[in-house]
């Protein structure tokens, strides 16, 4: 039998490849799509992007996390949480099928009527899936889960482009979203290889209820929250405005979430297990925030310096109002994986109030802020908003100590050595590559210069995460080879 330590660090490691991956294959269909269609293609998708999202939530909803840590969890919960999550999102697709009018009227854009009716097929999708979901994080199912991400986003983004190469224009766009959780759907089914009954039973939704509600809404909360400019430019500027901003926000999101879902698919299950023994509860979350901060300092500060070069050869001159944008929320992007452990930790004690207290709390000031700094543009908004968010972390940091005793000096203790050196390393490439004018030796430079600097410096320090890292990675190859 597998240890706790050698499932976590399997989790990790597919987490890792699936994550690494999916942004990868995300990058490389971007550039695709975002040569093809114009500015306007992705501002129209990107002012009903939130509808989309919502979908997704209900794809990882509370459902899905009270399966993951209940106990005892039989046949007849999966199939309650499938007839239930379905009959909901279909209730839920055709109060938005007849609201799309209104949605269209408040973005001042009749061609979203036809555009979201066809998006909101993904409410459906998503709940189809969601008690296949709940089984593969539960038996920490990260190899399977990373095969069918792939699958999905190859031949999703084949559909899209294609699509986009036919003239479609942001039509290509939804009918990649629509056709990547569809099959998502067939991948899940395929390794699970259950298929509900139809009987449905009121008691497992009752016993889970109470907690998984809170669950789902505060994701959502959460999801409002995140995307809540988007939808405020789409309400102020043309669709030209909102493609900028979209972009900036797509390609953080596709960095921060490399290291967030490599953590998070092996984190909640992980926590769970140990959550009996505080001390090791303890540990075992400091380690996760140690090898998070290993991660997302250096890459989401990475991105910042390179945002420019990486624009301009990738994706053309085009899209070039976009880079003081990323600059500004890749630097809060890299706190943002922190949020989710400490999601994860507030599940794994079954406390879903807090998880919804402190999300809507946070979301009535981000609106606040919203409201203050709105006439003064949109970067004076996005440099508020994520100034915030990074604040917001403190509010977690109390509840971690409620919960497990972690002292807000043991946190800094953790993270900081890799905030500093990070920093520290992404300034002195910045500088010392400031006389290269080619753009490709550039962004090379800066990439190769970046890694060598902070991996040297992790070695030299002797790091603990990065000698432990170093060592699965070879155990790993000197097992396949």
């Amino acid at each position: 039998m597998e240890t706790l330590k050698e499932k976590t660090a399997k989790g990790l490691f597919w987490g890792a490849i699936n994550s690494g991956a999916t942004q990868f294959l995300n990058f490389v269909i971007g550039i695709f799509l975002l040569r093809i269609l114009s500015v306007d293609d992705y501002g129209i998708v990107g002012m009903i992007a939130i509808f989309t999202l919502i979908a997704g939530n209900l794809q990882d909803s509370g459902f899905t996390t009270a399966l993951v840590n209940g106990q005892d969890i039989t046949e007849e919960d999966y199939n309650s949480v499938f007839w239930f999550s379905t009959t909901i999102s279909l209730s839920l697709y055709v109060i938005l099928f007849f609201s799309a009018p209104l949605i269209a009227d408040f973005f001042h854009q009749p061609c979203l009527i036809p555009l979201s009716r066809f998006v909101f097929i993904t409410f459906v999708l998503s709940a189809i899936g969601i008690s296949h979901n709940a089984f593969m994080v539960r038996k920490i199912m990260a190899k399977e889960r990373a095969i069918i991400s792939i699958v999905a986003l190859c031949l999703s983004g084949i559909i899209g482009i294609t699509s986009a190469l036919s003239g479609l224009g942001y039509w290509s766009l939804a009918f990649q979203q629509v056709s990547y959780i569809f099959i998502t759907d067939i991948g899940r089914l395929y390794y699970v290889r259950w298929l509900p009954k139809l009987h449905f039973s009121v008691g497992p939704i009752k016993r889970m209820f109470s907690f998984s509600y809170k669950i789902l809404i505060t994701t959502i909360i959460n999801t409002i929250g995140n995307n809540i400019l988007t939808v405020v430019f789409g309400r102020l500027f043309k669709p030209k405005e909102v493609g900028i901003y979209t972009q900036a926000n797509k390609w953080n999101t596709m960095a921060s979430s490399l290291i967030t879902n490599t953590i998070s698919s092996t984190t909640q299950p992980v926590l769970s297990s140990v959550r009996t023994d505080k001390e090791r509860e303890k540990q075992v979350f400091r380690k996760i925030m140690r090898f998070t901060a290993f991660l997302s300092f250096p890459c989401m500060f990475g991105l910042a310096i390179v945002a420019k070069e990486l624009t301009l050869i990738v994706i053309t001159a085009k899209w070039l109002e976009s880079v003081p944008l990323l600059q500004v929320l890749a630097i809060g992007g890299a706190f943002l994986p922190f949020v989710s452990i400490y999601n994860n930790l507030t599940f794994s004690h079954l406390r879903s109030d807090i998880f919804m207290w402190v999300s809507t709390a946070q979301l009535a000031f981000q609106l606040l802020i919203i409201y203050v700094t709105y006439s003064y543009g949109i970067m004076a908004m996005v440099l508020a908003y994520t100034f915030f968010n990074v604040l917001w972390l403190g509010v977690w940091q109390y509840f971690a100590h409620k919960l497990i005793g972690l002292c807000l000096s043991e946190m800094l203790k953790d993270i900081m050595p890799f905030f500093l050196i990070a920093a520290g390393v992404m300034a002195f490439t910045y500088i010392i590559t400031l006389s290269i004018t080619n753009l490709v030796v550039l962004l090379f430079a800066r990439i190769v210069l970046a890694v060598v600097l902070y991996g040297g410096i992790m070695k030299l320090s002797h790091a603990k995460i990065f000698e432990e890292s170093v060592e699965y990675l070879f155990k790993k190859k000197r097992k396949t080879s």
